[in-house]
């Protein structure tokens, strides 16, 4: 039987490509603008050919034929995080990359494709346009948004996964939930650098936190530096999602540090030994850019038992 293509637009560190080549699908094609994030991309996956480009001024004769194209169209104008407001140039700008998967499968026409994105891609005011767009060429659309945490990875992680399949009808697909794996599975408090919570210096904010954390979980809790968990979160449950700078503090005791960049690759799902950059600011930005490997490997998995 002939093995699945795929190709990756977005591809950054490169985890929808992890999923795939997990699910059994070769990955033959890899686009990103950003050239460290295209190093690292060709490191851990060497088979597949790398374009550093704007994905829109892209000529997809280049492109190689495939059968499932993979895209992560920029996320920060959708998202909560970053805010988006009208008319910023900025937001506008990283909305309208969602359009090169349109012309991508124009060109291709692949039978299967699977967009991911920020839940708030479905407010996005030209997402009727963008959806009509797939439907007149020929793809009826799955939308569906799925926590990492229900698909093996330690970690809660909402996410918009949208299905395109080439045919009249849209794909059935059906999502079996796995056990929640809890932070404790990769925190390690044997390692890191720890630091004295009560010392000169330290934000009132930060000390309420773990104080209200203390209450809730005992000596050993995960606090977050900033966003709405107030209260900490205990290490028997998944750690929250992982953004592009530190947000995660382990609490033990009477000591504390950030999140460590393997924990960080173990919270995202990332096979043991993947590369990834040697500065741990860089690590961290492309972990909490990227699609996590699990959530990716059972979103193509299902879409092929149900195509």
């Amino acid at each position: 039987m002939k093995k699945m293509t795929a190709i990756d637009l977005f591809a950054g560190l490169g985890g929808f490509s992890a999923g795939a080549e997990m699910a059994g699908i070769d990955v033959v094609w890899a686009g990103n603008h950003w050239p460290a994030a295209v190093e690292i991309h060709a490191a851990n996956h060497p088979g597949a050919r790398h374009a550093c480009q704007d994905l829109q001024q892209t000529n997809w004769r280049d492109v190689p034929a495939h059968d499932i194209m993979l895209a992560s169209p920029c996320c920060q104008g959708h998202s909560k995080a970053r805010g988006k407001l009208n008319g910023n140039p900025q937001h506008d700008d990283s909305r309208s990359t969602a359009w090169a998967p349109v012309s991508a499968v124009e060109y291709h026409r692949p039978y299967l494709f699977w967009i991911e994105n920020v839940p708030g891609f479905l407010n996005w005011v030209l997402y009727p346009a963008w959806c009509a767009a797939m439907h007149a060429l020929g793809y009826a659309l799955t939308p569906m948004i799925i926590d990492a945490a229900d698909h093996d990875v330690p970690q809660h992680r909402e996410r918009l996964f949208i299905a395109g399949v080439r045919a009249k009808h849209p794909l059935e697909i059906k999502m079996r939930r796995r056990e929640h794996v809890p932070a404790s599975s990769f925190v390690d408090f044997e390692a890191g650098n720890w630091q004295p919570i009560e010392k000169p210096g330290r934000a009132a904010n930060t000390l309420a936190r773990i104080a209200a954390g203390r209450a809730q979980h005992g000596d050993r809790f995960i606090s977050s530096y900033y966003g709405a968990e107030r209260g900490g979160r205990s290490i028997s449950r998944p750690i929250g999602t992982i953004t592009t700078r530190d947000r995660h503090a382990i609490i033990d005791g009477d000591r504390m540090r950030m999140l460590s960049i393997p924990e960080a690759t173990a919270a995202m799902s990332f096979p043991p030994g993947y590369i990834l950059p040697p500065v741990p600011k860089l690590a961290m930005h492309m972990l909490g850019n990227a699609v996590a490997p699990k959530v990716a490997r059972d979103v193509l998995t299902a879409m092929l038992e149900a195509a």
